[in-house]
């Protein structure tokens, strides 16, 4: 969201006008460095921000761990462990939602399944998706409606194994948030949370990866995360190329271009192109220098019987 998205959206939180600019949409994790206001200035959002949005941010803590020894509760109510969904095979994209959101978390889990539907990955099989609710008051039952209602809108039931929609108390999720670095904030006069929305790709053993801002995620930022958090048991020739011209940046939580590798990449294949060319000639010009056989085992006419 750029900085003036971003003010709109505060100043109309500021002036009242509903709940929905409570939850915030946030492009990059320093989303809330200021906004203009009634005279056009630009002024600091810590001076200025409505005090519904203190202390709410989703700061990114690449390489840190999250707490697998977490007791949690599944959609179907059975208490699970978190480290239960990083088995050390597959990545998981992870997102902190909470199911009675009227905005922004429907909209996270939209974005990741629109994401995916362009993406040859297989939820369940290639990766995990795990959203936790941050809302100690929603329960399993809850979680399993929301997880039926969205697959049934995406019509991707076939991998409703891959999806896991999780909650529980109070103390737990905030364990589980602190380590992610996301931060929200319960709002009496709205009875809503305000948060930021975005994702997270996990390794397979539970260590923070990539962050992705927003609700629309790009299919090629999260393929290259999805493939790098795999350490390589996912993804392609091709895939690896891309991940040697791409490099992920924590400011803007995007994966851009790395000029220097671009133009070694293409150096080397300039190179095998040439050296291609050069057999190719070398080898024709061989066979039109081979001496041909003559015919009838090679006797002269005279010789013939």
């Amino acid at each position: 969201m750029s900085l003036r998205v971003g003010g709109v959206v505060l100043l109309a939180w500021a002036l009242g006008v509903g709940p929905w600019a409570l939850s915030v949409n946030a492009q990059s994790p320093n989303f809330l460095t200021g906004f203009s206001n009634d005279q056009g200035a630009f002024t600091s959002a810590s001076d200025q921000r409505p005090e519904a949005l203190d202390d709410v941010s989703f700061h990114q803590r690449l390489n840190e761990k999250l707490p697998l020894d977490a007791i949690l509760k599944d959609e179907t109510g059975q208490a699970v462990t978190l480290g239960e969904y990083f088995g050390g095979t597959r990545p998981v994209i992870f997102a902190f939602v909470y199911f009675d959101c009227p905005m922004l978390c429907t909209q996270v889990t939209n974005g990741i399944s629109s994401s995916l539907r362009t993406l040859s990955f297989e939820a369940g099989k290639d990766f995990d998706v795990v959203l936790l609710s941050f809302d100690p008051r929603d329960t399993p039952a809850k979680a399993a409606e929301k997880k039926r209602t969205h697959l049934d809108y995406w019509r991707t039931q076939h991998t409703a194994n891959g999806w896991h929609f999780l909650t529980g108390d109070e103390a737990t999720i905030r364990r589980v948030a602190s380590a992610a670095g996301f931060t929200y904030k319960w709002d009496e006069r709205t009875q809503q949370f305000a948060h930021v929305s975005g994702v997270l790709v996990v390794t397979p053993n539970g260590v923070l990866s990539r962050y992705f801002y927003g609700i629309e995620y790009s299919p090629r930022d999260l393929r290259l995360a999805l493939v790098e958090s795999s350490a390589g048991h996912i993804g392609s020739a091709v895939d690896e190329l891309l991940l040697y011209c791409f490099h992920y940046d924590p400011l803007s939580g995007k994966y851009g271009v790395v000029i220097m590798n671009l133009i070694r990449a293409g150096g080397v294949l300039t190179v095998a192109f040439i050296v291609g060319v050069m057999l190719l000639v070398r080898r024709r010009d061989s066979s039109a220098g081979r001496p041909r056989a003559k015919r009838d085992g090679g006797l002269p006419a005279e010789g013939r019987a």
